[in-house]
């Protein structure tokens, strides 16, 4: 066969069903849901479907109180869309690499702003960082997910997972923080000095601390989900 025809092009790139299940990796940065119920997604991450599927935006009340005053104040990432119906839907997020975890009764924490998709049979609520000030750095609001079912969520680049012990703590840049797990509770540190010495910023710089038993995923990228005004 001749090199760059389309007949090429075309056997290259289509879509191939992998038999992976509801959550297949049609490539590393583009998510296949095998619709048939529903799923809930990011707003805004479809790209394309086939089938007979319906969009539904989160019901304001669709969590409770707790979670609308919270979003309320964040005006960011956690917004969800419900898919459902039967078909084939394409989710992405800005060409971000996607990860795939199946939740066997565990609990896992996530960015609001990396969080692609779930299935219903997971629970989940939005979490608030304890202190304030960590809405200078972004990351204020996270998803803490729990139950049996499918997650996917998304990063810049490949993740790295560091592991937490009671004697060996993690301290993370909010913005690079992806996910923890459920048995971790950040807590919010400031450093004076840190990045002003790598002149990288001015003022307090504020980051995260992991004590205990678990792990923390991070990216090799520093996402501003919030810019404070001025």
């Amino acid at each position: 066969m001749d090199r760059y025809t389309i007949e090429e092009f075309v056997q290259k790139t289509k879509q191939q069903d992998l038999g992976q299940g509801v959550f297949e990796l049609e490539t590393e940065r583009m998510l296949e849901l095998n619709l048939n119920g529903t799923i809930w997604t990011k707003m805004g991450s479809m790209v394309s479907y086939r089938g007979s599927v319906k969009f539904t935006r989160e019901r304001i009340m669709e969590q409770g109180i707790g979670n609308l005053l919270k979003k309320a104040v964040s005006g960011e990432g956690t917004r969800l869309t419900k898919v459902e119906g039967q078909g084939k839907v394409y989710l992405a997020d800005s060409g971000k690499k996607i990860t795939i975890l199946s939740l066997a009764g565990e609990s896992i924490f996530v960015n609001g702003n990396d969080l692609l998709a779930f299935e219903p049979s997971i629970r989940y609520e939005i979490k608030m960082m304890k202190k304030m000030s960590s809405m200078l750095a972004g990351g204020l609001f996270n998803i803490r997910l729990e139950g049996s079912g499918m997650v996917a969520f998304t990063t810049h680049y490949d993740p790295i997972t560091l592991l937490v012990t009671p004697d060996n703590p993690v301290v993370t840049d909010p913005n690079a923080t992806v996910a923890w797990s459920g048995t971790l509770e950040p807590q919010i540190k400031t450093d004076m000095s840190f990045k002003t010495f790598l002149g990288r910023g001015s003022g307090e710089s504020i980051q995260t601390a992991f004590a205990g038993n678990g792990f923390v995923v991070i990216q090799p990228f520093e996402e501003v989900y919030f810019q404070a005004g001025g």
